[in-house]
């Protein structure tokens, strides 16, 4: 199984991530992963990648985003973590994925971790995980 950043994720849950994003190469995949409260069931949302430039890049799709929002909250779902592949490099938070995750310095999703996978010639290599923590987004402890 790929290398994950902590025991914390079910394996149902790394298995839909890595089969979406094995799936969008040679392109960038991205979704989110929902828990439900207070049972903690997980939902592993796959999201189209809707970016200009979907080879270096994703996007959300707004009103995918909305409507998935909207849905997750009548479920009483919760985002814990967005997702999303670096195409034949490494799972590192880059500075493009900084700015669009906190645009004005602050995280638009608090609390939410981000997963980046490194896909290599369509398998996924590695998943990093990071946190918002002390002003920037750094690599989730273990």
């Amino acid at each position: 199984m790929t290398p994950w950043p902590d025991g914390r994720w079910p394996q149902a849950v790394r298995e839909a991530i890595v089969r979406h994003l094995e799936a969008c190469y040679p392109e960038e995949g991205c979704g989110v992963v929902l828990q439900s409260n207070p049972s903690g069931d997980w939902r592993v949302c796959p999201l189209r990648n809707a970016s200009p430039c979907p080879a270096v890049a994703y996007a959300f799709s707004p009103g995918e985003w909305l409507a998935l929002c909207i849905q997750a909250e009548a479920r009483g779902e919760r985002v814990v973590s967005v997702f999303h592949s670096h195409v034949d490099a490494p799972a590192t938070f880059s500075g493009v994925d900084r700015d669009l995750a906190a645009p004005d310095g602050q995280p638009l999703l608090p609390d939410v971790s981000y997963l980046i996978a490194s896909v290599h010639r369509g398998c996924v290599t590695w998943v990093s995980e990071y946190v918002w923590r002390d002003g920037d987004f750094q690599a989730q402890r273990v």
